[in-house]
């Protein structure tokens, strides 16, 4: 169970991302793109766009106090 506090902020990257990216890609993506540091705790929300919204996705890139997760 995750435990979010209400102060937590989100930053959400609004260019489509490759969904082949892992925690190296999306961190790249944090600290080049959104000018922050992927370790710092925020939750980073990318999107996944497809030519069918129904198929759209996204994935967030979350630094837990032993690494980063990705759901």
């Amino acid at each position: 169970m995750i435990g979010l506090v209400h102060h937590l902020k989100i930053y959400a990257c609004t260019q489509p991302t490759d969904m082949r990216k892992g925690f190296d890609g999306l961190s790249g993506i944090v600290a080049h793109l959104l000018a922050e540091d992927p370790l710092s705790g925020l939750l980073f929300l990318f999107l996944f766009l497809f030519h069918n919204p129904t198929r759209d996705r996204m994935k967030i890139l979350y630094w837990d106090r032993d690494g980063l997760a990705i759901w």
